[in-house]
């Protein structure tokens, strides 16, 4: 019998998006997932499935490693309640790097 995998729809959030548009169905992030939360489309060339979106880290390795990540091919949606910051003092802006000691570099 012949297995088959399906998005994951069952809940509203969304912890990784693939664009359809830009992916070339590589399936580098397939194989770099620690959790497993891709699986390879049997369609070349099309975006993998995202079958147990509950079960990412949220650590961006299939964004850093995908060769169409400056186009837009994948992304994170990180929960807001990870984004706060569990260090002391201002929260860094985007590019800036946290010197950990509750201010900015």
């Amino acid at each position: 019998m012949k297995r088959r995998a399906f998005e994951n729809s069952a809940g509203r959030f969304r912890s990784v998006e693939i664009d359809p548009e830009v992916c070339t169905g590589c399936n580098t992030c397939v194989d770099v997932c620690f959790m497993d939360i891709l699986v390879a489309n049997e369609e070349k060339r099309k975006p993998p499935i995202v079958a147990y979106p509950e079960e990412c880290w949220f650590d961006g390795c299939c964004v850093e490693l995908c060769p169409q990540r400056e186009k837009g091919a994948i992304r994170i949606n990180t929960p807001a309640s990870m984004k706060v910051s569990v260090l002391r003092g201002e929260r860094p802006q985007d590019g800036e790097e946290h010197t950990g000691k509750g201010e900015r570099p």
